[in-house]
């Protein structure tokens, strides 16, 4: 099954903004040396998490659309403007220049590649003939970076010898009828900072050929060391839908099964704290989400599959196919209690007459799966948000959940990549016992950081 989506960026028309930079400067904190293990999701070792955002369709270089990351360095106290590096192709060290209409930061990935224990940034673009960059991460955080002959990618530790490796999507985004395609291959880790694998491996599975790649997730719903991999891609027709592959022992890389269908976005975590990572699947159309438990055999059986959205009790918000329940999800745990929780994106709820204005819903998980019980639901006028409702800002339409000052909740970002007619603002909420709280709620845009803003689309992927 496949269904059509609004509110995705790659179907968006591209929009010129009006500051245009010779470069975009990296601009880093003085972060410390790493003193305890690796932390997932942190790039420059000090032991907080950092978020990486993407601002796709921003003018860099007086090339409109050639995008840009910016990544916000976690610590003590959350993010600030004052820690972080923005990061394009016009930034020293990295490959490339600016090109027009690349939306250089449209797709993200993250793994420490090199083994040196800090995160690697694998930033995507849409281009079928550029390539994607690995920006490499380091005590003052990312910098540097080599070319990978991919559009999008994915890491994680996919043969289970517990070194990262990346898959390649040698394809792009299709903005006619008919996808590109996509010619997938896998690189074993450790990768060098030349860019070279330990090795590769046949995908395996051949229906990519006729896919375009929009987002990929990775967990190892089965237990076995292996993580396996979840796609949304494009299929033709303004149509999207969803792919599912377990990673083999040996052999090709992968091998597809059945998984949630979907167009939205998909995410990994163990909601039912049993050891295996599940899966939850965005359906725009549909207004829903499904989460299918991991078990040591796979993925239980469809019939144990459950579903969710703004009819489901305890979740605030009414469930409306226009609402795009769904579009973006992120998993992580909130309130600290062992279970994984969801962010839902809702970027096409209307608040009042404010058609778009876009929300975010947060369900709990527990020992029996996801539950609505507690759920919570933000708007632009939720007390202590920030921010004014209205039209077509697409509050929710990327979603993240890391905890980016290491007190054991993972905290919510939420971004509007519509805020201010498509310049885009990013919400951070900090995470606790009680779940998301507003009162050291943190915004911040492309201005905020010193970089591009104007029609950026600044916030419209989180990673």
């Amino acid at each position: 099954m496949s269904t059509q989506r609004s509110y995705r960026i790659w179907s968006v028309p591209l929009v010129a903004g009006v500051l245009a930079l010779g470069g975009i400067p990296a601009l880093t904190g003085t972060a410390g040396a790493a003193t305890a293990a690796p932390v997932r999701d942190d790039f420059n070792g000090d032991g907080y998490k950092d978020l990486a955002v993407g601002a796709p369709i921003a003018t860099v270089g007086g090339k409109k659309g050639a995008g840009y990351v910016t990544v916000m360095y976690g610590g003590p106290h959350g993010l600030t403007k004052d820690h972080r590096t923005v990061i394009s192709r016009a930034t020293s060290g990295i490959p490339g220049s600016p090109a027009a209409g690349e939306n250089f930061g449209i797709q993200l990935s993250k793994g420490d590649l090199d083994g040196d224990g800090r995160t690697d940034l694998i930033i995507g673009q849409e281009s079928a003939t550029r390539d994607a960059v690995v920006v490499w991460g380091g005590k003052r955080g990312l910098s540097g970076g080599v070319s990978v002959p991919a559009a999008a990618t994915q890491a994680g530790d996919f043969d289970g010898d517990g070194k990262q490796d990346l898959v390649l999507f040698r394809g792009g985004r299709s903005h006619v009828d008919d996808p590109i395609g996509t010619k997938a291959t896998v690189w074993r880790g450790p990768i060098s900072r030349a860019g070279k694998p330990a090795g590769t491996k046949d995908f395996g599975a051949t229906d990519l050929l006729y896919d375009d790649v929009l987002e990929s997730a990775a967990g190892d719903v089965n237990g076995d060391g292996r993580d396996d991999l979840a796609l949304t891609d494009y299929v033709g027709e303004g149509n999207s839908t969803s792919r599912f592959y377990l990673a083999n022992a040996s052999g090709d890389a992968f091998t597809r099964y059945e998984a949630p269908e979907g167009d939205g976005g998909v995410a990994f975590g163990d909601i039912n704290h049993d050891g295996y990572a599940d899966v939850v699947r965005g359906a725009t159309n549909y207004s829903t989400i499904t989460v299918a438990l991991g078990s040591a055999s796979g993925l239980k059986p469809k019939s144990t599959w459950k579903s969710y959205s703004q009819n489901t009790e305890g979740v605030p918000g009414g469930k409306e196919t226009e609402d795009y329940f769904g579009d973006a999800v992120a998993v992580g745990d909130i309130n600290g209690d062992g279970y994984a929780d969801v962010a839902v994106g809702v970027p096409g709820e209307a608040i009042g007459d404010d058609d778009g204005a876009g929300m975010v819903n947060v369900l709990y998980g527990s020992r029996n799966g996801l539950t609505g019980k507690g759920a919570q639901g933000f708007t632009q006028n939720t007390k202590g948000v920030p921010g004014t409702v209205e039209s077509s800002d697409n509050f929710g339409g990327a979603v993240s959940l890391l905890d980016i000052n290491r007190n054991g909740y993972a905290d919510l970002a939420a971004a509007a990549p519509r805020e201010n007619s498509g310049d885009g603002v990013v919400w951070s909420l900090r995470g606790r016992p009680t779940g998301i709280v507003t009162d050291a709620a943190f915004t911040f845009g492309g201005g905020t950081v010193g970089a591009p803003y104007t029609k950026a689309w600044f916030g419209g992927v989180l990673s």
